[in-house]
């Protein structure tokens, strides 16, 4: 099974996860609208590969107010969208057990910028994707610790958390429609995400290379998985992660079965 999108918009693309997998997706033919705060990085991205086969929009998802405009424009300048790539994210690391040190504007921030915005553009964008004959999708880059949590990091665990449960959430009510949605999670991976608390010279070495990722990742997105699990997660190998992350899928599965039942 091909992956079966023409154009996706791809928000967090300027750095990372999300500047290689637009790049990938360019490359395997596939328009990209990629969206994020740096217009420089965007302006570079769309002079590489060309108008006719990339395109770009500033944004800022942690400015909630603006979502529903910024979808509306986007939908207006690029109607050919089918498929909408949630990227972006942030992570620090916050000491409760040291209060005074935790600035709860960050936090509340990382909150948003990782889950409340993804949610309000599922929100903006499901008009326009539902009412595609074509197969669309809604496509999000959670991570292994939403279901294993790390300990220095609670606002990107919780965050990244409630992003999983959000999309088995939708998934199942989405599940007679046209709108696909697939999960793609990550180990730890060499990208710009681990500046805040590390600097790059530190940050940016760590885990597998972006590169490995995401060929890794779109092999199994060609192959038509709507759950992809990349690695594993520190300290357990991948049949360990796997056996959580499937006795999971299997509850939720009978969850579900149960509540389709019920009047």
């Amino acid at each position: 099974m091909s992956f079966l999108y023409k154009h996706v918009l791809l928000i967090g693309a300027t750095s990372g996860i999300g500047k290689t997998m637009a790049d990938k997706l360019i490359a395997e033919g596939i328009h990209v609208t990629a969206v994020g705060r740096r217009k420089d990085r965007l302006d570079a991205f769309v002079s590489n590969h060309g108008f006719s086969k990339a395109s770009s929009l500033v944004a800022d998802i942690s400015d909630l107010d603006s979502l529903p405009a910024f979808v509306e424009n986007a939908i207006t300048q690029h109607p050919t969208i089918d498929a909408v790539f949630l990227n972006a994210g942030q992570q620090r690391r916050f000491n409760f057990a040291s209060p005074s040190t935790v600035q709860l504007s960050q936090f509340n921030t990382e909150m948003t910028t990782n889950f409340t915005s993804f949610v309000a553009l599922t929100h903006a964008f499901l008009p326009h994707l539902l009412a595609s004959s074509s197969r669309t999708a809604l496509i999000y880059t959670g991570t292994h610790i939403s279901l294993v949590p790390g300990a220095p990091w609670p606002a990107y665990s919780a965050s990244k958390a409630a992003l999983d449960a959000f999309i088995q959430c939708i998934r199942e009510q989405l599940r007679n429609t046209t709108v696909n949605i697939l999960h793609i999670s990550p180990p730890l991976v060499q990208s710009e995400i681990h500046d805040f608390e590390m600097g790059a010279e530190v940050g940016q070495k760590m885990g597998i290379s972006v590169e490995e990722f995401v060929a890794e990742t779109w092999a199994q997105l060609k192959e038509g998985k709507k759950d992809v699990y990349i690695g594993s997660v520190g300290a357990s190998s991948k049949e360990q992660f796997m056996e959580i992350a499937d006795k999971r899928a299997e509850a939720i599965d009978r969850l579900n079965e149960l509540i389709r039942k019920l009047p």
